[in-house]
């Protein structure tokens, strides 16, 4: 993207599916309770696909989104919790109300001029952590599975007729990081692997002094991102980020 090799991006179309909270008995833990998690898959999820589209697009200027909320009830907790901060199921026992959102679909607006669309949902049936994000520019397009993290699908227009399609282009010594941790193209990217970069990138900064990204002002407008996606699905109208 920042080589111009695919153009002028034209369309961003990101996903982040899940289906931990598909169940309508899991237990009432603080996300879905709006005092606590302030919002329910747009905070918790869906800030990773604003994250992403401000990181390989640019800024969002403006949101229409349609949120909804599934499972109107959830027990009550008790007893011990489980890694998501939730205790463990029990269908028999009192149920609290859930206001916060459970899926959120959005189109998007860029300050640059393309347009796009986000889609989140924690009550996706088959999906344990499916992030994916597709980009159409003027001369090519690109593809990338989170549960494929050392794939990128990528598609040039200049390619000749008889092989225009997507390849696979695979992580190696060439790309960010790859010297220290890919020696040679389809080692696999491991979760643990990420958080190696993030380890590096956060000392980095520390001793060069050379703000690393994302940081908190990067975070920040995210979250102005989400207070929009948020109104939006209340008011069911176009929002500008920040209004």
């Amino acid at each position: 993207i920042e080589e111009g090799r695919i153009g002028k991006i034209l369309n961003f179309r990101g996903t982040y599916l899940q289906d931990w909270s598909a169940d309508p008995d899991g237990p009432l833990s603080w996300r879905f309770q709006k005092k606590i998690a302030g919002s329910g898959t747009i905070g918790d999820i869906g800030t990773h696909v604003v994250d992403l589209a401000h990181y390989l697009v640019g800024p969002i200027a403006a949101v229409s989104a349609l949120t909804t909320t599934y499972v109107k009830t959830r027990p009550l907790q008790s007893g011990g919790l489980d890694k998501l901060g939730a205790s463990e199921k029990n269908a028999d026992a009192p149920r609290g109300e859930v206001d916060v959102d459970d899926e959120v679909v959005t189109l998007l607006k860029f300050e640059n001029g393309a347009i796009g669309s986000l889609e989140a949902t924690r009550n996706g049936y088959g999906r344990n952590n499916f992030i994916t994000f597709e980009i159409h520019g003027t001369k090519g397009s690109l593809f990338f599975n989170y549960e494929r993290r050392d794939e990128l699908q990528v598609m040039f227009a200049d390619d000749p007729g008889d092989a225009r399609g997507f390849r696979t282009v695979y992580t190696g010594p060439a790309h960010p990081y790859g010297e220290g941790l890919w020696p040679i193209p389809g080692l696999g990217i491991g979760y643990s692997e990420t958080k190696i970069v993030e380890c590096y990138d956060f000392f980095k900064a520390i001793a060069t002094g050379v703000q690393p990204s994302p940081n908190f002002a990067d975070g920040y407008r995210t979250e102005l991102v989400a207070d929009a996606l948020i109104a939006s699905g209340e008011k069911q109208e176009w929002v500008r980020v920040g209004a």
